[in-house]
């Protein structure tokens, strides 16, 4: 007659010993129903009770109810302490410091929209073969008037439309000697116009024109983004202090219908690749002919109406918005730098000049120049 209780007692003590060598969750539980589910020995020792003798059913009922109560609290145990040391592993591998920013790092600023609208415009002519190229912002008047054929007396040279700088606050390495005389200084005799040596903030970035073709051979193509100054009031449309992109391209062979397609790859590499430019009779000292240049509107889609019938209100209901003067530079020009082989009867070329500010207005809808410099971080968020 086998020994019942004796066994319950082994079985006991293996199942204690092979929940103490567990080393995961999912080992312990094929422990669990080798000892204790369904088909497991103790089980159907526990179910066969009934079939012992009289004399045995109390002592292996006792053992083995006794056997199974503390072989689940043994394994209760043993999975609480692998759950934790396995969370501990968890951790431990993925560990995160607290310290540090979170992922990815928030930005903490961004390009303003007059640098985002400048380096877009860059692009499109860098694509086109242009080469960028920068000038100072404090100029003489010989590059910013007399070398662009703006003659004596002309409105733009007065002290009314331009900053003039003393060239006594000059750094001295940079001052002209002899010194010139600033407009309405006080003079012995007839008081005299602004001259060729005078000193002004520059009053667009044109000037570079000239400096160019003074250090370079044609063929030129080159673009000058920058920083301008005029004695403008400050308001919705206006500012003394304003940015601007020029261009200009001299070749032999250059024509009128080159700076059109030039000028119509800007609009649609900028507004959109519906657009189309057309040009209409203008007038600058430095070019000629001149034409000022629009965009067809990107808005309303040229029609001037909006898809309610309103009035588009961007192009005023014409279908075309300005957006720069442009026109083939004046053979004067070519005169001032005919030596260095700018021969006005060989070469020809265009340029073109736009302000970066209205740009960017009419690209991203901004209704007033002045967010553009007044720093309210409402407007700076948006356009991140």
């Amino acid at each position: 007659m086998p020994d019942v209780q004796g066994r319950v007692g082994e079985l006991r003590r293996d199942a204690e010993a092979a929940i103490g060598a567990a080393s995961d969750v999912a080992e312990l539980e094929e422990i669990r129903v080798c000892y204790l589910g369904r088909k497991a020995e103790l089980t159907g020792i526990l179910r066969g009770i009934a079939l012992l003798p009289a004399e045995e059913r109390g002592p292996v009922g006792a053992a083995g109810n006794e056997a199974r109560e503390a072989l689940e609290e043994l394994l209760a145990r043993r999975r609480a302490e692998l759950d934790a040391a396995e969370l501990a592993d968890g951790l431990a591998a993925d560990a995160v410091d607290v310290t540090l920013p979170g992922t990815p790092a928030a930005p903490i600023g961004s390009h303003s929209l007059l640098i985002r609208t400048l380096r877009e415009i860059e692009d499109v002519f860098v694509g086109l073969g242009y080469r960028v190229m920068e000038g100072p912002e404090v100029e003489l008047d010989y590059y910013n008037f007399t070398a662009l054929n703006h003659p004596p007396g002309h409105p733009a040279r007065m002290a009314q439309d331009t900053f003039y700088v003393d060239p006594h606050s000059l750094d001295p390495d940079l001052r002209i000697e002899p010194s010139p005389v600033l407009p309405g200084a006080e003079v012995a005799g007839t008081a005299l116009p602004p001259g060729p040596e005078d000193v002004v903030l520059r009053t667009h970035t044109s000037p570079m024109q000239v400096r160019a073709m003074e250090e370079q051979e044609p063929p030129i193509f080159i673009v000058v983004p920058g920083r301008c100054y005029r004695s403008d009031p400050f308001d919705a449309t206006h500012s003394p202090v304003f940015h601007q992109v020029e261009g200009l391209a001299v070749a032999e062979a250059i024509t009128l219908a080159d700076l059109k397609g030039t000028l119509d790859e800007f609009a649609r590499a900028l507004f959109g690749p519906g657009r189309s430019t057309r040009f209409r009779p203008g007038f600058f000292p430095f070019t000629e002919p001149s034409v000022e240049v629009d965009v067809s509107c990107f808005r309303c889609g040229g029609s001037g109406q909006l898809s309610d019938g309103s009035r588009d209100t961007i192009c005023k209901g014409t279908g075309w918005i300005e957006v720069l003067g442009s026109g083939m530079v004046d053979p004067n020009v070519f005169g001032f730098v005919r030596a260095n082989g700018y021969d006005p009867e060989r070469i020809q070329g265009f340029a073109f000049g736009m302000g970066i500010e209205r740009i960017a207005m009419l690209k991203y809808g901004v209704p007033d120049l002045r967010k553009f410099f007044e720093n309210d971080v409402r407007v700076l968020e948006q356009f991140r």
